[in-house]
């Protein structure tokens, strides 16, 4: 009989309940083994949802236990890169949901203690998870379009976050457009030379104060040659807007929203139909199962990891790099940033 794989939870907010409620109840050969938070009650009701689960006062106390095998970090993000050293060094693999850290030099202290300790590390990049977004990465990747030349992708949110959780995300590029980042190396297959960004605040002067944009356009050239734009706002009002086009040599692919039902409404005066999906959790409820599926994968099958270290060190090179050129305006080279 296949041995269980105990997982430990280390932050019970929202992504970490449901990556809980996956691992105790979606995936075979695995436990949720202890949930861990800064909020005792959160920890609590978290572990109560999950029978047989533990409560750790303190996620180093998880990792001092023999049993855990791994740990899947959903944390705040000024909490992960010392997290990760810390499991690391306790030899347990590691989920981390993005990004790593808010610099480099925190980033790259976190990678050298999962060298050094020889364990797994995956970052929570989940769309590329995601059926529909792995249909434009094959089109691209079996060469079926022809090699690429135009990247378009279009990310809003329904609504801006809470302020407390604006002034720690790192801004708009480090926290939202980080995903689309990472969605460009994926689908073009090449890595992004020079960056150029611009952002504005038009609609929530709140997010304005703590320095961040509320809207904001990348331009991206990569090493092929293609070019690529990203355009995120944090309020479309009728809904969470994911769509994505790009253009190869041989022809085009696109990803357009996704809806609660595929009804349209026709009148004399009009033809409509219901709003997409509400938010990430509706849209790419799929994606956050099959990507903890394959880390747990990674782990029993000593296998690679599906999303690296290394793929989350470069999409916060990226960010890095947006801000950078959004509050200097210019262009923003790539190796400038590291």
């Amino acid at each position: 009989m296949a041995r269980i794989l105990n997982i430990g939870l280390i932050g019970a907010g929202r992504m970490g309940r449901l990556h809980a409620k996956n691992i105790a109840n979606q995936l075979s050969g695995t436990r949720l083994h202890a949930v861990a938070d800064v909020v005792p009650e959160a920890a609590r009701l978290c572990a109560e949802q999950n029978a047989g689960c533990l409560v750790s006062p303190d996620y180093r106390e998880m990792l001092a236990d023999p049993a855990l095998d791994a740990v899947v970090i959903c944390s705040g993000t000024h909490t992960h890169a010392e997290i990760i050293r810390d499991a690391a060094y306790a030899g347990k693999h590691i989920f981390c949901e993005k990004p790593i850290a808010l610099t480099l030099a925190d980033t790259d202290m976190a990678l050298a203690a999962v060298q050094a300790a020889g364990v797994k590390l995956q970052l929570g990049f989940n769309r590329r998870f995601d059926p529909t977004m792995r249909r434009v990465y094959q089109a691209r990747a079996s060469g079926e379009i022809g090699a690429p030349q135009l990247l378009h992708i279009i990310s809003r949110d329904p609504a801006p976050p809470p302020i407390a959780y604006i002034k720690t995300s790192g801004g708009i590029f480090l926290d939202m457009t980080i995903h689309d980042f990472d969605m460009a190396r994926y689908i073009v297959g090449s890595e992004v030379q020079e960056v150029y960004a611009r952002g504005n605040v038009l609609f929530d002067r709140e997010i304005g104060r703590t320095g961040d944009f509320d809207t904001a356009v990348v331009m991206l050239n990569f090493a092929n040659g293609a070019l690529g734009t990203i355009e995120n706002s944090r309020q479309a009002v009728y809904g969470y807007d994911q769509r994505l086009e790009l253009l190869g040599g041989r022809g085009g692919v696109s990803a357009q929203n996704h809806f609660p039902n595929q009804v349209t409404i026709s009148h004399a005066q009009f033809v409509r139909r219901d709003p997409p999906l509400n938010f990430f959790l509706e849209r790419y409820v799929g994606s956050y199962l099959s990507e903890m599926t394959g880390f747990v994968d990674a782990i029993i099958d000593n296998t690679p990891v599906p999303v690296t270290g290394q793929d989350g060190r470069m999409a916060l090179v990226l960010g890095l790099a947006a801000t950078t050129s959004a509050r200097e305006h210019r262009p923003v080279r790539v190796d400038e940033i590291g």
